[in-house]
């Protein structure tokens, strides 16, 4: 639920096991820092480093962040 341009931090992944090696294998493991680039409904645009990645509603409200 984090707005555009919001810098956050992840804190935890709640799905299974191939879940969070799908987003760990993406670089959005526990600790890293992404910006909300782009918001709409429940899709998101992240940027990890130098990388976009582009999230579904599904996928993005399994991943709690806190605001950095």
């Amino acid at each position: 639920m984090a707005r555009e341009g919001t810098r956050v931090r992840i804190h935890k992944l709640v799905g299974g096991k191939g879940l969070e090696m799908r987003l760990t294998s993406l670089g959005l493991n526990v600790g890293s820092e992404i910006v909300v680039a782009l918001h709409q409904g429940g899709k998101l645009v992240v940027l990890r480093e130098e990388t976009r990645l582009a999230l579904g509603a599904g996928m993005a409200h399994k991943i709690l962040v806190v605001e950095r």
